[in-house]
């Protein structure tokens, strides 16, 4: 079994001493006792842990030596927040590599895919393995999106269902349909919001159109959605959105929806993934575009290494990419919207890397998007937010009486956990030190190496 730097002491019950967290992810009243320590808002504490559940957060060394090990200003953190993942895309790159690296080849690479090859022991092996390989990472909590064009919906979701299961109490599992906005205007839409509601999962679809498919904002935009949000009302269900994923600025779906939402009233939280498109925009549409999302309630989900990989690409490798892909995530925090950063694919034709690692994800994710000085509270973007987003109450904080469930860190400071990678961690799992071995890739030889 592998532990990393440290082995916490045998039970659930000893104190980590001498350790730092974010000030922004401790909620508890003893956060203003804490001595500030080292770059942007850590604090230096004592973590109390007993019968595998956080039983205190006290100023460092406070805690007597003999409750447990001293760690040297080591970074202890609540398990990171996956929020956007596509779990049914993972680990296919081997057999099906996207040739031009590119949005449209990566469509047309999985399409041929999952035609070809995504039954249902393809999917539940590659979504195991992916799993296992986040546990291991340190991540407690995941919102996977499952291609659902028919028959997909009926293979992946009972699949999902089945994993969730299985994974229950160490990944909380979240689920969420794709697929092009204008299948709900039919019987095919009816029959998913059906599928997701019986799974428990939340409403969604991506702004592109079957119909209009070179449409940068298809001109069913607004009946599509508006029929979404019905049979999402009808259902009680929520909705996850993924919007304007595009280098074109014609591309304007995210604000509609806003309007749609606004509407008809909708109750449910709706979040809106990659909307890279808004970056584009001019500055007054941006910021008309903002508070039409504030005014909806919408949250904003950011894939930043995935965009970047896809957006403004040249095909034929010949032009530099003139922009990094993203949405505008500091204006959008800035007028009060919940934002988030996800890790999206992984080994797919979407995205060639990736390991399942909300950690890199945030490191990665604070040098594309700038997330630093100062570094203020943007580490919730990986944690506490998502959760929130999710509905699941202390995942991504430090909190009395949540389960013990950390990540701990070599590094001593922001500076250092951003300046070296791979990061040396043990994952503690309700007080207990879990094994971080990874799966071996090789695991997956026989479903996805070329033959």
């Amino acid at each position: 079994m592998t532990h990393a730097f440290f082995q916490p002491p045998e039970g659930g019950t000893y104190a980590l001493r001498q350790v730092r967290a974010p000030r922004c992810l401790i909620d508890d009243p003893a956060a203003d006792r804490l001595a500030p320590a080292g770059d942007g808002d850590l604090v230096a504490m004592d973590l109390a842990i007993e019968a595998g559940r956080i039983a205190a957060i006290a100023p460092a060394g406070s805690l007597a030596p003999e409750r447990g090990p001293h760690l040297d200003d080591s970074l202890a953190l609540p398990c990171f927040v996956d929020l956007h993942t596509h779990l049914d895309k993972g680990h296919i790159w081997p057999r099906k590599a996207n040739p031009t690296g590119d949005g449209a080849g990566a469509s047309r690479a999985t399409m041929e895919d999952r035609t070809k090859n995504w039954h249902a022991e393809d999917v539940r092996r590659r979504m195991d393995f992916a799993l296992r390989t986040a546990y291991a990472k340190g991540v407690s909590a995941i919102r996977t999106h499952l291609d659902s064009l028919a028959p997909q919906a009926d293979i992946s979701f009972p699949v999902f269902r089945e994993m969730r299961e299985r994974w229950a109490g160490r990944i909380a599992l979240q689920v969420s349909s794709i697929a092009p906005v204008d299948i709900f205007l039919g019987e095919e839409g009816v029959h998913l919001a059906n599928v997701v509601a019986e799974s428990g999962g939340n409403l969604g679809c991506v702004t592109k159109s079957q119909r209009h498919p070179a449409e940068a904002t298809p001109p069913e935009i607004d009946e599509g959605i508006a029929r979404l949000l019905t049979l999402a009302t009808e259902r009680g269900l929520d909705v996850d959105l993924h919007v304007d994923e595009s280098t074109d600025p014609r591309a304007r779906s995210l604000i509609r929806i806003a309007r749609v939402a606004l509407a008809q009233g909708f109750k449910g939280r709706i979040l809106c993934g990659h909307c890279t498109a808004l970056a584009l925009q001019t500055d007054a549409f941006i910021a008309e575009t903002i508070a039409a999302c504030r005014e909806a309630g919408i949250a904003i989900v950011s894939l930043p290494t995935v965009n970047m990989y896809l957006q403004d690409r040249s095909p034929e490798a010949r032009r530099t990419p003139r922009w990094r892909g993203v949405t505008v995530m500091h204006e959008l925090k800035a007028a009060g919207v919940p934002v988030a950063v996800a890790g999206d694919n992984c080994r797919d034709p979407f995205y060639a890397y990736g390991d399942h690692d909300m950690l890199d994800t945030y490191t990665q994710a604070v040098k594309i998007l700038h997330l630093d000085h100062p570094f203020a509270d943007w580490i919730r973007a990986a944690s506490a937010t998502p959760a929130q987003i999710m509905g699941l109450d202390g995942f991504g904080l430090l909190r009395v009486g949540n389960p013990a469930d950390l990540t701990v860190l070599r590094a001593r400071s922001y500076s250092e956990l951003l300046a070296r990678a791979p990061f040396d961690r043990a994952v503690i799992r309700a007080g207990r030190a879990i094994d971080t071995t990874l799966p071996d890739y090789r695991e997956l030889d026989d479903l996805v190496m070329p033959r």
